[in-house]
C-alpha cells in the first residue's frame, strides 16, 4: 500500500522548506516505532542480486539517498528502513552555518523539479560528528563535505582536511562536494591544479590510517567534455576511487516556466526531470574517459544522481556505467516507492541485462 500520494498532497501544500522538516520531524517520530515506519516504507524488496560490494563495503542495494537532503545526519537509520541502500549526509562544513536567505527552496511542480540555493546550511562536522556516532543501525553512510562560505579558496584545503580527519571514524566513505553552485567560488576548485592539491591533502592523511577511506569527488553537470577528462585525470593521478555524478545545474534549459517566472525563483541549483538526460550523458562521458587508452588502467567506480524520477532513468544511468545510484528530487516526486520499484526492476532484470 503506497501512503505517499496522500502525504505529498499536504506536504505540497506547505513552503518546500517546511515541508522538509515536517517530514524529517514526522521519520524521527515514525522511527520509534518501526511497525508504523514499515507501514510508509510500503513493500521493500530485499533480494541477493541486490548487493553489491564496492571498496570492500556490502551495500544492501544500489539505491541511495543523496547528499542534501539529510544534510545533519537526523534520520539516517530511518532512510535505511525506508528501504535505501546507502545514504549520504552533508554538505558537511567544519563550522556551522544558516546557509543562504530564504526563501530557497522551490518546487516546479510542471517539470518535476527543484530549485535550490540552500548555501551548505548545516550543523557543522563537530557535530555531525556526534549525530553519526548516535546512530543505531549499519547502513553505509557517506559524508559529503565541503567548505564554510567565509573561507577563501586559497584556504579551502584546510576546511576539507578538517572535516575529513573529525568525520573519518564515523563515516564509511567521503564525498568531495567542489560543484554546488550556492556557494561563491566554490566551482573554481573543480580547476585542475585546486583539485589535485585538495585530494592529495586527503589522501596523504587517508593513505597513513590503518583503513583508508573511500573518496570520490563530486561534479557538475555543467562542465565540457574537456573539463570531464581533466577531472577524470586527476582522480586517477590521486587515486581517489570515485566520481558522483552530477550535482544540480545552473542551466534553466527546457522548463515550462516563463522566463520572468524563471527569473523569480533566481540563482540556485536546479535538479529533478530536467537534469535527467544531461547527468546521464556526463555518466557516460565519465565512463568513456576511465575506459580510454590514453588513462592508465583505473578502479575508478561511478555513483549516479541526477533526475531519477522512474524506473527507467535509473535503468538508464547503470547503462550509462553507473555503479550505484541515489535520488534526492525523484524521492521528494514519488516517496519511497520509487526506491522498490527500481530495485524490483533490478531483481527482474539483472544490471548485465539492464546494461
Amino acid at each position: 500500500m503506497n501512503l505517499y500520494p496522500l502525504a505529498k498532497k499536504f506536504l505540497f501544500q506547505l513552503d518546500p522548506e517546511e515541508a522538509h522538516h515536517f517530514t524529517v520531524h514526522n521519520l524521527q517520530l515514525a522511527g520509534k516505532f518501526p511497525a508504523l515506519l514499515n507501514l510508509i516504507a510500503g513493500n521493500k524488496v530485499e533480494h541477493a542480486s541486490l548487493h553489491r560490494n564496492l571498496w570492500g563495503l556490502d551495500f544492501p542495494n544500489p539505491v541511495g539517498l543523496a547528499a542534501g537532503l539529510d544534510k545533519n545526519g537526523e534520520v539516517i537509520d530511518e532512510m535505511g528502513m525506508l528501504g535505501f541502500g546507502f545514504v549520504e549526509i552533508g554538505t558537511v562544513t567544519p563550522q556551522p552555518q544558516p546557509g543562504n536567505d530564504k526563501p530557497r527552496l522551490f518546487r516546479l511542480v510542471k517539470n518535476g523539479a527543484l530549485i535550490n540555493r540552500m548555501g551548505f546550511n548545516n550543523i557543522g562536522a563537530e557535530v555531525a560528528a556526534e549525530k553519526l556516532k548516535r546512530r543505531k543501525t549499519n547502513i553505509i553512510v557517506g559524508a559529503n563535505i565541503g567548505k564554510n562560505k567565509v573561507t577563501s579558496n586559497e584556504n579551502a584545503i584546510r576546511d576539507y582536511e578538517y572535516c575529513f580527519k573529525k568525520l573519518f571514524e564515523h563515516a564509511h566513505y567521503f564525498v568531495v562536494n567542489v560543484s554546488s553552485p550556492n556557494t561563491p567560488g566554490l566551482r573554481a576548485l573543480q580547476d585542475k591544479d585546486s583539485l589535485t592539491a585538495i585530494l592529495n591533502a586527503l589522501q596523504d592523511y587517508n593513505q597513513a590510517q590503518q583503513k583508508p577511506k573511500p573518496i570520490l569527488l563530486k561534479i557538475a553537470p555543467d562542465l565540457t567534455n574537456e573539463q570531464i577528462a581533466d577531472v577524470v585525470t586527476v582522480v586517477q593521478q590521486t587515486k581517489i576511487q570515485g566520481i558522483v555524478a552530477t550535482n544540480t545545474t545552473i542551466s534553466r534549459e527546457g522548463l515550462s516556466y516563463s522566463p520572468s517566472e524563471i527569473e523569480k525563483y533566481g540563482a540556485g541549483g536546479l535538479s529533478g526531470a530536467p537534469l535527467t538526460k544531461r547527468a546521464t550523458e556526463v555518466i557516460a562521458r565519465v565512463k568513456s574517459e576511465v575506459r580510454s587508452p590514453k588513462t592508465e588502467e583505473s578502479e575508478v567506480k561511478i555513483i549516479g544522481v541526477g533526475g531519477i524520477m522512474n524506473v527507467q532513468d535509473a535503468l538508464d544511468k547503470f547503462s550509462a556505467g553507473s555503479d550505484l545510484i541515489q535520488l534526492y528530487s525523484g524521492f521528494i516526486y514519488a516517496g519511497p516507492q520509487l526506491i522498490h520499484d527500481i530495485n524490483r526492476a533490478l531483481v527482474q532484470k539483472p544490471l548485465s541485462a539492464a546494461s
